[in-house]
């Protein structure tokens, strides 16, 4: 008994492989008078070769997009994947292989996995880990990993409930052009070519806006200056399958064209990729099971269920917990029957033939009666209440109250020195730089009324905090003295949690203090579609629901966030959960969400309508140190010893900033008095008067060694050494050679410093000449100053 190491199939002698057909030819005939044995390694064999020689001939198209070509290719790297897919732009190069089992998992979703790594071999660096090898995922990683999920996921069949794995390998970067986009490209491209069942290919470019042009996949440069940063991913006849923007408050007119002129060059990409399966003459493979729900089974769901089911989703007195406990029971008594009539029935198909009614009453109630579960309409929005200044110690704080979605977002303020310091293979492989504002958010399962392991942040978490993050970037000053954090964590949730990030991270902004340059807002617009029953590609009705509930978004076919100021849009995420949208239901949603942004914005004027003129008296402090290079030594201290002890015993951070200034961060001001004294403390005997060059002073002799005297001109100053060679004019060996003791007091002459060192040079020689001088005397001055200047500065701004 053989099986074939690929799907497992079992083979006895020369049972024909289902997937592979054999013919019995002349070499076929030669191979049965060989044995049995040898007909069973031959027919093995056979089912592998098959793999690796449908991919083995090298096949390559082209696309120009503007003055550059983007190059797809196949069939010379990775030919064992069920797809694999090179694809090229300027001299970066992403390799993405596709696989798929060809036996059905037991999950019930569809079991689609994307990773995509960063290799530092891609940029000519080695990881600077203690291994020197790649570890551990980065956020760059996961969130363009999630932007590839998102994109492919749509249109693969429903029920195909197969393990799917696609990986994006990168194989070399140039620091102009972006691998992620190449990432999407190659994995519609490695799935196009493969076997199998998926309903692409798409598209995908990114738009850039510089100076009022429109520019398509831009160089790195031209993104540092570009206003807006949207990827857009596009399906055949035009449809947008997956949007993702961050934009400096960009108009909705640009922002609706730059859609528009990438999705026209996706089709570019579409046509090229499928031409590249033609040639490769692909046969996509036919599932063993798709999994759905029996329509005779369903039938009879809809027969016990419908009008129960119509009855709670129309009672707009439930809330989220009351209405899924409602179904729920439903459910329970409704599986039992379909237990009964139909006793054979998988437990999948009992499950999904509920699901099926329960989301068609759903739907069918929105599509035909113009009502939600809530009782709003269509376009109205949840309640809406803010508040700020919740916590008094915080540096700024907010809660953000939509329906039942509840968000408490923070604001932190710390040291430049604290920003997110990015590895330098991230920063070489997609140009992620140092950032001084971040947005942290935060689900812990209390907030669905649910249990969970609380270990750490989730792919979910960090999508959903990049998002409103970018949603508030662009209205942080530039030139703010702290870095900022903000804290968003989940206290409520029923939809819409990461633009609720958003609305109350602005509030908590502008509570902190933070000179922003206006109040950000965001809202999700939801739809539900009807596709044409003689072409179901096409939509024959549909409606667009504003500010959805977690519900909505559960049983519709869209997720579409979209968050800015009054004047435009700062952040855009669409999430489609069919194959791909009509460009007029993008441009719609895009108007109702700007619509109700504005009522947001509204709403939240009310409870802050500006930033607070000056930050809270309790928030950190940001003063100056001037420090003379000749005292630099006496003010850090052997080795760092006294920044080290300074940070240590009053919390502050101090940090240089050019030859003779040191910024100092305190977090709070009494902190700030803390390192004021200590700085005056050690810097008190080393304060420099000002001398005049070529004049005579007294000097007192505090210490005697071989080579010279230590000599003080002043009490408080530290001694400094007059080196044998300056005593006399004669060669001496020993300061005692001339009588000199400690204490003594003796004339010398000032000559500056010396310009490496900062050391003070001093002569006694030059004086034993007959001339007449004049002794000066000094009086205690200091000369290291804390300033307040940049304190005050940033206070006012």
């Amino acid at each position: 008994m053989a099986a074939c190491r690929r799907c497992g199939t079992e083979m006895v002698r020369l049972f024909i492989h289902p997937k592979f057909p054999i013919s019995l030819n002349g070499n076929m005939m030669h191979v049965l008078r060989l044995g049995s044995k040898a007909a069973q390694g031959h027919v093995v064999r056979g089912c592998h070769q098959s793999v690796w020689s449908s991919h083995s001939t090298v096949k390559k198209v082209g696309v120009d997009l503007g003055e550059r070509k983007l190059e797809i290719s196949t069939g010379k790297l990775a030919r064992f994947a069920d797809g694999s897919a090179v694809v090229q732009l300027g001299d970066t190069s992403v390799m993405v292989t596709a696989v798929s089992k060809t036996k059905p998992t037991s999950s019930q979703f569809m079991p689609l996995v994307v990773d995509y790594r960063q290799k530092a071999a891609a940029a000519g660096r080695i990881p600077t880990n203690y291994l020197r090898r790649e570890l551990g995922t980065t956020d760059n990683e996961i969130l363009t990993s999630r932007l590839i999920d998102r994109s492919i996921r749509p249109l693969f069949p429903a029920g195909y409930f197969y393990d799917t794995q696609v990986l994006c390998n990168l194989l070399a970067v140039d620091g102009v052009n972006d691998p992620d986009v190449l990432a999407i490209n190659g994995a519609s491209a490695a799935l196009a070519v493969s076997d199998i069942p998926w309903n692409g290919p798409i598209g995908a470019v990114r738009m850039g806006l510089v100076d009022g042009e429109f520019l398509v996949n831009p160089t790195r440069k031209e993104m540092s200056s570009s206003t807006l940063n949207l990827v857009v991913v596009g399906g055949p006849h035009s449809q947008v399958v997956m949007m993702e923007a961050a934009g400096e408050n960009v108009l909705q007119q640009d922002f609706c064209h730059a859609v528009k002129l990438g999705v026209k060059h996706t089709q570019q990409i579409i046509l090229a990729i499928q031409q590249l399966a033609k040639e490769c003459r692909v046969s996509k493979r036919t599932p063993q099971k798709l999994f759905a729900a029996v329509a005779e089974m369903v039938e009879y769901t809809r027969q016990l269920a419908s009008e129960k089911i119509y009855a709670v989703f129309t009672d707009s007195s439930h809330d989220k917990i009351s209405r899924d406990e409602a179904i729920k029971k439903i459910r329970l008594e409704t599986e039992e029957l379909i237990r009964e009539r139909f006793p054979d029935a998988d437990p999948y198909e009992v499950m999904e033939s509920f699901n099926t009614v329960s989301k068609q009453t759903f739907r069918n109630i929105t599509l035909n009666e113009y009502r939600r579960c809530d009782g709003r309409d269509l376009t109205s929005l949840r309640n809406i209440s803010c508040e700020v200044d919740i916590f008094k110690p915080l540096h700024g704080s907010a809660l953000f109250q939509r329906g039942q979605t509840q968000v408490l977002c923070t604001v932190t303020f710390d040291s430049l020195e604290s920003n997110i310091k990015t590895d330098i293979i991230t920063t070489a492989v997609s140009g992620v730089k140092d950032k001084n504002f971040m947005l942290h958010y935060e689900f812990p399962p209390y907030a669905t009324n649910e249990i969970g392991k609380m270990s750490g942040m989730n792919r979910r978490e960090l999508g959903h905090g990049a998002l409103a993050e970018k949603s508030l970037k662009p209205v942080i000053p530039k030139d703010f003295p702290f870095t900022i954090r903000v804290t968003s964590e989940v206290l409520e949730s029923n939809g819409s949690s990461s633009m609720a990030s958003a609305c109350g991270g602005s509030l908590a902004l502008m509570d902190a203090g933070v000179p922003i340059s206006s109040a950000v807002a965001g809202v999700a617009i939801g739809l539900i579609s009807k596709p044409n029953p003689e072409n179901p590609s096409e939509i024959q009705d549909y409606k667009l629901l504003t500010d959805i509930l977690g519900i909505e978004d559960y049983n519709g076919d869209m997720d579409f966030k979209m968050a800015g100021t009054n004047k435009g849009i700062t952040a855009l995420q669409a999430d489609v959960k069919i194959p791909g949208l009509p460009l007029k239901i993008v441009m719609e949603a895009i108007q109702q969400a700007t619509v109700a942004k504005k009522e947001i914005l509204g709403i939240m004027n009310k409870a802050i309508a500006k930033p607070r003129l000056n930050r809270k008296e309790n928030g950190p402090v940001v003063e100056t140190v001037c420090v003379p290079i000749s005292k630099r030594a006496r003010f850090v201290g052997p080795g760092g010893y006294n920044l080290r002890k300074l940070q240590a015993e009053t919390g502050v951070t101090i940090s240089q900033v050019d030859e003779e200034t040191f910024s100092i961060f305190a977090p709070t001001p009494s902190a700030m008095y803390e390192a004021q004294e200590f700085i005056s403390e050690i810097c008190k005997d080393d304060q420099e008067q000002q001398l005049e060059f070529g004049a005579v002073y007294t000097a007192t002799i505090t210490e005697i060694r071989d080579i010279g005297v230590m000599v003080k001109l002043y009490p408080n100053m530290s001694a400094v050494l007059l080196h044998n060679s300056q005593l006399d004019h004669k060669r001496i060996k020993h300061p005692s050679a001339i009588g000199l003791e400690v204490g003594q007091q003796i004339q010398v002459k000032y000559f500056g410093r010396d310009p490496t060192d900062g050391r003070m040079r001093l002569s006694r020689k030059v004086l034993q000449s007959p001339a007449a001088t004049i002794v000066k005397t000094l009086s205690d001055k200091f000369s290291i100053a804390v300033g307040t200047s940049n304190s005050q500065a940033s206070n006012a701004s």
